[in-house]
């Protein structure tokens, strides 16, 4: 599915929604458009009847995304104090968006991925990365700072690693990426097609709400401490998953060595 003039493109086969920034001639930068396209993109992969079980997150051309692009930043260099704030609350609310899309995100990062790239792939849960693929939080060098998109790079890549790459505006590639945890999977770039799909067919062949339940999971434990609220919390939780209908199918094909009902033809 593609719209007339639209920066994205979706394609959608059963299950599996696949998004692609698709502006190859300026190496998919953001402007207005995309940040707006991909807010409502998101807010209706998130939808209780969209159906989508996975999403992959990738770029058109040879690059992921190389942050703003250079119309908008010269837009954005007239911009009064109130201008800049309202427009860096639009980006903070499309990432957000992405952020707490319920549906598990592949994000597939086969070239460069700069600035507010970063931000898009620090907020889907894989990254898989090429070999050749290279990153910069680039902001420093024009004398600004990644401040929208540092509450989800900081978790993907953690507070040591943000204290260099942020001040130092450096760029880093694929096994640096990897080796601070902010690539999960790095492959030759002929093969990221290969792994990705396979990722999506661990992901598709999973309980549709459990993977639902265990990103919220994640979300929610993540950096908290272990007080008696939140053990009896996650007891809730197991309790609630258990006593669903999904729960008792999946435990129960499991028993008679079957299909659960969500891998049968409907």
């Amino acid at each position: 599915m593609t719209v007339m003039n639209s920066p994205l493109r979706i394609e959608r086969t059963g299950p599996v929604a696949r998004l692609w920034l698709d502006r190859p001639e300026i190496r998919n930068a953001l402007n207005a458009q995309v940040i707006r396209e991909l807010a409502a993109a998101f807010a209706a992969f998130s939808a209780d009847d969209s159906g989508v079980r996975a999403i992959v997150l990738g770029g058109s051309g040879k690059a992921f995304c190389a942050g703003a692009d250079l119309g908008f930043m010269r837009e954005m260099g007239g911009y009064t104090w109130e201008q800049n704030r309202a427009d860096a609350e639009v980006l903070a609310e499309m990432l957000w968006t992405m952020y707490r899309c319920p549906v598990p995100v592949v994000a597939r990062i086969h070239g460069d991925c700069y600035a507010g790239g970063m931000g898009l792939a620090a907020v889907c849960d894989i990254r898989v990365v090429a070999e050749p693929a290279t990153f910069c939080l680039s902001e420093a060098r024009l004398g600004l700072l990644p401040a929208t998109i540092s509450p989800y790079v900081i978790r993907a890549m953690g507070e040591a690693q943000a204290s260099r790459w942020f001040v130092t505006a450096e760029r880093f590639g694929a096994a640096e990426a990897k080796a601070m945890g902010f690539a999960h999977e790095v492959c030759a770039l002929e093969a990221i097609d290969a792994k990705v799909d396979a990722l999506v067919a661990t992901l598709v062949a999973n309980g549709p709400m459990a993977a639902r339940a265990c990103k919220r999971l994640v979300r929610d434990v993540a950096g908290r401490e272990i007080t008696p609220e939140l053990r009896a919390e996650t007891a809730r939780r197991i309790a609630d998953i258990r006593a669903s209908a999904e729960g008792k199918e999946g435990v129960q094909s499991f028993l008679e060595k079957r299909k659960p009902g969500w891998l049968l033809p409907s």
